[in-house]
């Protein structure tokens, strides 16, 4: 895959399976920090050792293949233009502290994005694979794989008693972090998601926004994930991470039929206004588009509509941010040129439906 039809493409090819539990949980993610035993961290690197180690992948691992996973290509920060990073970031491709990052660091993406290897970020290497739905223990065990493909040609920097060393203390140990991206509308409508916060924090975990830390929930939209690396494995992380949200999913699901019960035609009021204003706006905000967005996707979820595919909410909720908004006009745009153009596309997209 080239590096424009990463940047042309709102949806990565694995987004369009289906996944287990998927009325709720859109994906499940892997991330693995590792680093290079004989290279300093890159916060204090010399640029000649981040350059060696970005060689280094692009001679060992670019366009090179592993299981499923083909054709590995590999895109260099300082190659891309802001509204480029800016879409990379959208599609979860990279952070947005390696998007800041352009000298020497770089991602290796497999054809059908589900992998993403992050080169020079915090640390020299992070991996990460998603699923989609929540198969957290499909994604530990090819994530697993990975790691081991990489350490055939890596000797990584790890201590017998610390684990993985990292350049952040909180990675020290396994250097995992096993999240799952949850739509949980009724929860948020009844707002018992703020009072679950602090009790899942209490459990180790963080509930955090689209884009990770220092993100917030957009379209009611959370990450869950782990806060603790050291002194359990990764089967345990996943397990108890596993745990937390099975029992979010059951919640969500009991507040979805208690909304339908009890204020079943409010809700669908919310959810067909939030339609039109989708379907006829000229003009909306990114948050406005999200919250409309999350009430439709509700919508689909709950067989109230029934000829828009569940995906929408995926697909859209990424097309419409500023960066993909720029790179299909090809242009740098004013806030109020990005809401007109976003109002438009998803008359359009969702006009095809219509046509279908």
């Amino acid at each position: 895959m080239s590096l424009q039809q990463f940047m042309n493409e709102a949806i990565s090819p694995w987004m369009k399976q289906d996944g287990p539990d998927s009325d709720i949980v859109l994906s499940s993610r892997i991330r693995l920090a590792r680093n290079f035993s004989h290279y300093p961290f890159p916060m204090i690197a010399a640029e000649e050792s981040l350059e060696e180690i970005l060689n280094f992948f692009k001679e060992k691992f670019e366009h090179q293949s592993f299981r499923d996973y083909n054709d590995f290509e590999i895109v260099k920060m300082r190659e891309l233009q802001p509204v480029e990073k800016r879409v990379l970031v959208e599609k979860h491709l990279v952070s947005p502290h390696l998007a800041e990052k352009s000298e020497h660091s770089a991602t290796l993406i497999s054809q059908n994005e589900q992998v993403s290897i992050m080169i020079n970020e915090e640390d020299h290497i992070r991996i990460q694979i998603y699923f989609p739905g929540f198969q957290l223990d499909r994604a530990l065990a090819q994530a697993s794989q990975l790691d081991d493909w990489l350490e055939e040609k890596i000797d990584y920097a790890f201590d017998e008693k610390r684990g993985y060393l990292t350049a952040c203390p909180t990675n020290v140990g396994t250097g995992m972090r096993a999240s799952v991206m949850m739509h949980l509308p009724a929860l948020s409508m009844t707002h018992q998601i703020n009072r679950m916060t602090p009790a899942i924090n209490q459990l180790g975990l963080v509930v955090r926004g689209i884009y990770g830390e220092g993100s917030e929930s957009v379209g009611n939209i959370f990450q869950i994930s782990n806060q603790i690396t050291l002194g359990k494995s990764e089967e345990d992380i996943v397990e108890d991470l596993h745990s937390v949200v099975k029992q979010l999913i059951d919640q969500e699901r009991r507040a979805r039929e208690a909304l339908m019960n009890r204020s079943g035609i409010q809700l669908e009021d919310r959810i067909f206004r939030s339609y039109g204003v989708l379907m006829n706006s000229r003009i909306i905000e990114s948050k406005e588009a999200a919250k409309c967005l999350s009430d439709l996707r509700l919508g689909i979820d709950l067989n109230l509509i029934d000829h828009i595919p569940q995906s929408i909410l995926n697909e859209l909720m990424i097309l419409t941010q500023p960066g993909f908004l720029q790179q299909y006009a090809k242009a740098t745009l004013t806030p109020e040129e990005r809401d007109i153009r976003r109002a438009s596309l998803i008359r359009e997209r969702l006009q095809l439906e219509h046509e279908e």
